[in-house]
C-alpha cells in the first residue's frame, strides 16, 4: 500500500477497556436493545481495567530494542485512545522528555455508527428492520448505516493518513493508538486483502490493549504479530487483564 512503504515498523494497538466495551457487553448479556451509554462516543472513558491494560502495554513498549522504539506516535482523538497513549507512554523511558511526541488525528477515529450508535445487534433488528435487511445485502464492508461509514468508507480515510505518516515518520518507525475497526482495515490495506479475507479475519474480536506489528522486508511491510494480547497475562501481569468478549 502506498503510505506505508518507507516505514520500517508500523505498530498498532486497540485502547483499554472502556466503560462503553462493559455496557456493550451487560446489555447484550441481558438481552438490551441498546447499551445505555450517557457519553457521546469521542467522551467515552478508560474503565480501571482498561487503565491498568494500557500500564502493562506501556512495559511491553518499554522492552522494545532501540532500533524498534517507534518514532512517531499517533492516536486517535477519543478519549479512550488518548487516555491509552498517554498511560502506556509513561511507563517507558524512551518517550520522555526528548522522545516521541505524541500526535491527534481525527482519521484514527472508530468507525462511525450513525442512526446505530449504542445499539446491540438485537436492537438494530428491532428498531431498524429495513436498515438490518440492507446491511444482510450489501454485506458489513459496503454497508453504510444511515449517518454512519462503512469499513469501506474507513479504508479511504486510512489511505489519506499512511500517506502523511510516511512523510512524517522519522526513521520510519510508528505506533498507532486507536480502535478495533482501524486495526482490522489497516490490516485490510497493508497485506492488500479482498472483501472476504478481511471479513473472515474481522470474525476475531481485537483485544483491548493488543499489539499488532509489521515489519520492513525487501518486499515491504511484513506481519509480526497480530492482535497479540501475551503480554497481559505474562508472569508479573495483574491477574484479569486478558481478552474477553468485552
Amino acid at each position: 500500500m502506498a503510505g506505508v512503504r518507507a516505514l520500517q515498523w508500523l505498530n498498532l494497538t486497540r485502547h483499554g477497556e472502556s466503560t462503553g466495551n462493559l455496557a456493550h457487553r451487560d446489555a447484550r448479556r441481558a438481552g438490551a436493545e441498546d447499551a445505555g451509554i450517557p457519553e457521546r462516543d469521542a467522551d467515552i472513558p478508560l474503565s480501571d481495567r482498561g487503565r491498568l491494560q494500557a500500564e502493562v502495554l506501556g512495559r511491553r513498549l518499554a522492552d522494545l530494542p532501540p532500533d524498534e522504539r517507534p518514532t512517531l506516535v499517533v492516536s486517535s482523538p477519543y478519549l479512550r485512545a488518548l487516555d491509552t497513549a498517554r498511560i502506556a507512554l509513561a511507563q517507558t523511558s524512551w518517550a520522555a522528555p526528548d522522545g516521541p511526541r505524541l500526535r491527534v488525528d481525527e482519521r484514527l477515529r472508530d468507525r462511525e455508527q450513525g442512526v446505530l450508535q449504542g445499539l446491540t445487534a438485537l436492537g438494530v433488528r428491532r428498531r431498524f428492520p429495513d436498515e438490518a435487511e440492507r446491511a444482510r445485502r450489501l454485506g458489513k464492508f459496503y454497508h453504510r448505516p444511515p449517518g454512519g461509514e462503512s469499513w469501506a468508507d474507513l479504508a479511504l480515510r486510512l489511505r489519506s493518513f499512511y500517506r502523511d505518516v510516511e512523510a512524517d515518520a522519522p526513521g520510519g518507525r510508528v505506533l498507532v493508538v486507536a480502535h478495533d475497526a482501524i486495526i482490522v482495515v489497516t490490516r485490510y490495506l497493508v497485506e492488500e486483502l479482498t472483501e472476504q479475507e478481511i471479513m473472515e479475519i474481522e470474525k476475531e474480536p481485537i483485544g483491548n490493549c493488543s499489539l499488532t506489528r509489521w515489519r520492513a522486508d525487501a518486499g515491504g511491510l511484513r506481519a509480526v504479530c497480530y492482535n497479540d494480547t501475551a503480554h497481559l497475562t505474562a508472569p508479573g501481569a495483574p491477574a484479569g487483564l486478558g481478552p474477553d468478549d468485552a
